[in-house]
This record gives C-alpha cells, structure tokens and sequence, in this order.
C-alpha cells in the first residue's frame, strides 16, 4: 500500500496522503438523504477558503478485496460499467454512506467490526441501491422544492400576518412564530418522509443485488439488527416522522421477511473469501490498535496466520524493527507468492531509514501485485531515498508509471520531483512540485512553482500545458453558513 494504511486528507477529489491518527467514535450508519448532512458538516467545519476534507485511507490490499466484493454486486446493479469505487474512511465509528453517483464511503471502523465478507458486502449492495435508484440526485430535487415550497409558506405567512395587523387582529404578534414555522416544519417532515422511502428502497435492491450473484442477505441484515440495537434506546422517545431512517424495529421486520424469503439466506462466503476478509481485519488491527489491544484479540498463543500478520505490523509500527522484519520473512516463507508480505518487509525497511534494501522486496511485490500502482510508489520512494544516482532513471520510471494510475498522489509528485532534480531537469521537478501542492490544495505554492516550471519549458509542450493550467486555475468559492 502507499505507507501500509496511509491516511490522507481528501480535499474535493484529491487526495493527499498525510498520516493521521484514526479518532474513535460511536458508530452508527448514514445513508443517502443523511450523507448530505455529513457532506454539510464537512463543509461547515472547512478552513476558510480550502475545500471539505476528510481522512482517507489507501491501502493496495484492502483496496483489492473491496473491489472484489463489489463487482458483482454492481454488475447485478447494472454500474458495473461507471467506474464506481469504494473509498476507505479513517474513522473507527461503524458507517457508511454515498456522496455522489461515483463513489461509496466505507469506514475502516465498518471494515474492522465486520465478521463475515458478507456483512460488508450487504453494506456495499445497500448503498449501491442508493447509486442504482439515483436517490441522491432526487433528493437534491426533493431539497429544492422544498426550498421553494418553504420560500412560498414563509411569504403567505407574512402576508397573512400583514393582513391580521392590517385589520387589528388580537394575537397577531404572538402567532407570529407558529405561521411562519408550521409549514417548515411540515416540509421538513415530508423531507424525513422521503428519506425513509429511499432506505427502505435501498434495503429491497440490495437483497435484489445478492439474490442475484447468489449471496445471502444474513449478514447485512445481521449488520442493521446492530445498528437497530443500539438506537432502540434511542428511538423509544422519538418521534417517527422525525427520522431520516425507518423505525428500527419496523425496518428490521421488513429487511428479515425479504432476507428470509431468499433461497440464498443460508449460503455462507467462500474459506478463501472469509480468510481474505480476516487478513484484512488483522491488518487494520494492526496498524490502528497499540500493542496490548493487538495482544488481546491475537494473543501469542493463536498461530494462524492473521494473528501472525497484526503482530507483525504491530512490531513494525511501534518501532521493533529486527522483530517485524523476523515476523514478515515467516510469513513470507509460509506464503511466497503473497506481495502484500513483501509489501510490509519493504516499507518497514523504507521507514526505518533502509531505503536501499526495501528496494528488492517491493520490485517483488510489484510484480506479485501485477503492478499495483500504490505499490509502486512506494517502491519508486524507496528508488529515490536509497540516494543511489544510478537509480534515478528508473525512479523516475516507476513513478511515472505509478502516477499514470493514481494522478492525484502527492507523494508520488513529491518524489518525482526529487528524481527529476537529481537529474538535472529542474523545469520537469518545479512541474512535478506543482502538481503535488496543487493536490493537496495549495493553490498558492502550486501557481508559484507552475509559472517557474513553464519558463523552462517549451511553449505549447505538454508540460508547459500542464503548469498552465495550474496558474490559471480558479478554486471554487465554498460559503460558509
């Protein structure tokens, strides 16, 4: 992966690698309608003039499994041509959500709690009914009516009480408030109403979506009797009308008499699908819990080889290098054509300050990965860092290649810019340094470094192209409420 799990800030679609400590929360899922309040909270808390941020994680492995889990179930959905992905959240709290038709949230806490493939896959078939019905686009729709509807209420409101004064009504004053919040509260409630519908739409498409790659519903439904758990306490003193999703008991009763009615019900995942699906729980384990909550789930008794893999991680991370680097070539002896193996061992000799010796087991896992291309940045790094200058050439190379696939990786530009210096090519290294400022949001910088890079570069090349629209790039004005 790009630096194991990677966390990176996400301004609008670039994302910009950056560690960050995963913070804790209570869990509890949003959808559709609720996303757009998330997205709005995001907004609201953004630095004044920057773009909504939030922590993503990049990792080649997870990355991998979510892409497999969702295929089928987007081929079933009729997006399988749409180029949908799933982006990984770094929060602990057990969510996820859709933003827009293009992509699904997923929180590496969803990641980490889930027991079985199929409870997150039963999460991914839920917002991929999102996607399928374009519940976002007409809730936009729905917000806009609304908006006008409220406009429209508002202004007979203050004409009715216009005419009452007009006419010295008594209580004009006091009725005031009640005319003017009655038919908002009555649009927001028809809002909340319409949410629900798409939930409960969502539910049905999802069981549709397994049904038909031949997958049980049990685990999603397994997955929302949770969520129902832990609101009950909750939703016994609310009012019904006021929520975005349905009742929890209501919806649990309608998702398990679908669920139920599916010949697949029963049906459990693959071994391999289910030992894939642990390896990726072990490593998330490892990379976000200390070393003691590490011990306890995976105690030095259990042998198994995720077990194995968070203690591995989990040795690397809290700085026992000589006892990672022993740990990994066992694995990798156990399972020598695993490149996420060859993975660790590279970027724990990379981060340890033994670029030149990551270099061999990442061109590994490169090949083992079939080129992913966050794991050739990483071994594009490790070319740079090792300060040999012979290998610039194919630092530049496998950046390159590396950057092809994942254009808005500022680290991979960052780097690149370091080979291309050492090269001699300073015009091509300010281009590289613009663009990795520009990804993570600097306009400034990236405008200043792009206009020195065109006065090196030939006019009308693709490179001076590229810097030229940087220097002409407008960002979008946010408001701020």
């Amino acid at each position: 992966m790009s630096e194991a799990i990677t966390a990176s800030r996400r301004r609008g679609d670039r994302p910009a690698p950056a560690p960050a400590r995963l913070r804790r929360a209570s869990g509890r899922f949003v959808s559709a309608a609720a996303a757009l309040a998330v997205l709005s909270t995001h907004t609201a808390h953004a630095q004044q003039g920057g773009a909504p941020r939030l922590n993503v994680i990049r990792d080649a492995e997870i990355e991998e499994l979510l892409r497999d889990y969702t295929r089928p179930i987007l081929r079933a959905a009729k997006l399988g041509g749409q180029n949908i992905e799933v982006v990984i959240i770094g929060e602990r709290a057990f969510n996820a959500f859709v933003a827009d038709g293009r992509r699904i949230f997923v929180n590496i806490g969803a990641l980490y709690e889930s027991e079985t493939p199929n409870q997150i896959i039963g999460v991914l078939a839920h917002e991929s009914g999102h996607i399928a019905g374009g519940h976002l686009a007409r809730m936009r729709d729905q917000i806009a009516n609304a908006q006008t509807a409220s406009i429209v209420a508002m202004l007979v409101a203050a004409a009715g009480v216009a005419a009452g004064a007009a006419t010295n009504s008594p209580g004009v004053g006091q009725a005031l408030p009640g005319l003017m919040l009655g038919p908002q509260e009555m649009i927001r409630r028809s809002l909340l109403g319409y949410a629900r519908q798409q939930e409960e739409a969502a539910d049905r498409a999802a069981v549709n979506f397994l049904d038909a790659t031949g997958q049980s519903a049990k685990g999603m439904l397994q997955t929302f009797a949770r969520f129902a758990d832990q609101s009950m306490f909750v939703s016994r003193s609310v009012d019904p009308y006021t929520l975005s999703h349905p009742m929890p008991r209501e919806r649990i009763s309608q998702l398990e008499h679908i669920a139920r009615a599916s010949p697949n019900f029963n049906r459990a995942d693959p071994p391999a699908l289910q030992f894939r699906h642990e390896m990726m729980r072990a490593k998330i384990t490892g990379f976000i819990d200390r070393p003691d909550a590490v011990l306890r789930r995976y105690p030095p008794s259990n042998n198994g080889l995720p077990a194995r893999y968070a203690r591995a991680i989990s040795s690397y991370r809290f700085g026992d290098i000589r006892s990672a680097i022993a740990q990994v070539d066992t694995l990798i002896a156990e399972q020598p054509n695993n490149p996420y193996f060859y993975e660790l061992k590279g970027q724990t000799l990379l981060e340890s300050g033994r670029a030149r010796e990551a270099v061999a087991p990442l061109r590994r896992a490169v090949s083992l990965s079939n080129g992913s291309a966050l794991i050739r940045m990483m071994l594009g790094q490790a070319l740079v860092q090792s300060g040999d200058g012979a290998l610039a050439d194919e630092a530049t190379a496998v950046l390159r290649q590396a950057l092809a696939q994942e254009p808005n990786a500022p680290l991979g530009y960052r780097q690149l810019a370091i080979a291309l210096g050492r090269k001699g090519d300073r015009a091509n290294a300010d281009l590289a340094s613009a663009q990795a400022s520009f990804n993570e949001g600097d306009f400034p910088t990236a405008k200043q470094l792009a206009a020195r890079a065109q006065r090196g570069l030939p006019k009308g090349s693709p490179g001076w192209l590229k810097a030229d629209d940087i220097v002409n790039y407008k960002p979008p004005q946010i408001q701020q409420n």
